[in-house]
């Protein structure tokens, strides 16, 4: 790796940190560049501005974010094993570091910035990036009965944010797998019974 891009990825991980401890109005370009052990000058070669620097950190924090595999929906098999699978995919993500932090450095600063919290929102993560397909094609195959797929799919992604990603996010729970397993045995058992097809 060459020393610039040695430089870019310090300045990139103290501002992260910096950023998750502070928040993003709080921290300076001077501290960044004082953390990273780098001069002002070679943070602001890199980024003319700090939020350019963040949004190259959401960017990178959520690119693998974005690269779940994909629960293809089956025919063959039960759809409560199929849409468990995708539960558990979701959960494992939403309790990650990664996602975790993703989200201590972006929401302060989201409060602050409406016009930001529109594009976080509208950007598709974890299992959101396929749901949607997945509904439709087991609609379509007689398997569940949904009228809005988009709403559904937002739905079920909300009952696993609501009991493990929040809790964790807020401090106000460590991470308990068997709680965890409960929690998506009930989210699955709820979505079903609403949209079962009978």
């Amino acid at each position: 790796m060459k020393l610039s891009e040695q430089k870019r990825l310090s300045i990139l991980r103290a501002a992260e940190r910096l950023f998750c401890r502070h928040g993003v109005e709080k921290t300076s370009m001077d501290q960044v560049a004082d953390q990273a052990r780098v001069s002002k000058r070679t943070v602001y070669n890199h980024f003319d501005t700090k939020e350019t620097l963040f949004h190259t950190i959401l960017q990178q924090m959520q690119q693998p974010l974005a690269e779940e595999q994909e629960v293809v929906f089956d025919p063959q098999q039960d759809i409560e094993v199929q849409l468990r699978s995708i539960a558990e995919q979701e959960a494992r993500l939403l309790s990650s570091e990664q996602v975790l932090s993703l989200a201590r450095v972006a929401f302060m600063h989201m409060l602050q910035r409406p016009e930001l919290a529109q594009q976080f929102n509208s950007g598709k993560l974890g299992c959101m990036v396929y749901l949607d397909r997945f509904l439709q094609q087991a609609v379509a195959a007689g398997v569940l009965d949904i009228e809005d797929i988009d709403l559904a799919a937002r739905q079920f992604v909300a009952l696993l944010k609501s009991f493990i990603f929040y809790p964790q996010l807020y401090g106000l729970e460590a991470p308990d797998m068997a709680r965890q397993q409960y929690v998506i045995q009930q989210s699955v058992d709820m979505f079903l019974a609403r949209y079962r097809a009978r």
